[in-house]
């Protein structure tokens, strides 16, 4: 594994704990060269769909994406990494255990955008207002008149 601070190859592994969701371990690493320590996580790589995206092309499904989307979203909220991590965990293994080949972009924006309504209003605000193209402030009004009258 390589440090990401000098670049060195060499590394040993000071702690390893299993997440939560059973695929993923968490290794505390120190780098051999300029002793600093630094973390990485492994995942047992599963047979993703690829994506439908709306003009048509087809992409490999990239769990990074969606973690950037919700990065953005619940940027300067109350919300762990470990929870978008989660996030991001349980829209893949839903997709997953589906067993198709291929999947809508759609599905996956619908299936995000759910969780984060549950998980905080304000990120699943800024999440649906990219993910629908408001065109304008009334789009944006009607979104928020809706969850409003869900509380």
């Amino acid at each position: 594994m390589r440090c990401p601070y000098c670049g060195q190859e060499e590394s040993k592994v000071m702690d390893s704990r299993f997440r939560k969701e059973g695929n993923v371990i968490r290794r505390r690493r120190e780098c051999l060269q300029c002793a600093r320590r630094f973390t990485t996580y492994e995942r047992i790589e599963e047979n993703m769909p690829h994506v439908i995206k709306k003009d048509g092309r087809r992409e490999p499904f990239d769990r990074s994406k969606i973690m950037a989307g919700i990065r953005r979203a619940c940027e300067k909220l109350p919300i762990s990494i470990d929870q978008m991590e989660e996030l991001v965990g349980d829209v893949e293994r839903h997709f997953s255990d589906m067993g198709e080949r291929e999947i809508d972009s759609k599905a996956i924006g619908e299936l995000v955008i759910g969780k984060l309504r549950r998980l905080h209003p304000v990120a699943y605000v800024r999440f649906a207002s990219v993910y629908r193209s408001f065109k304008d402030i009334d789009d944006f009004m009607m979104e928020l008149k809706e969850l409003l009258h869900e509380k």
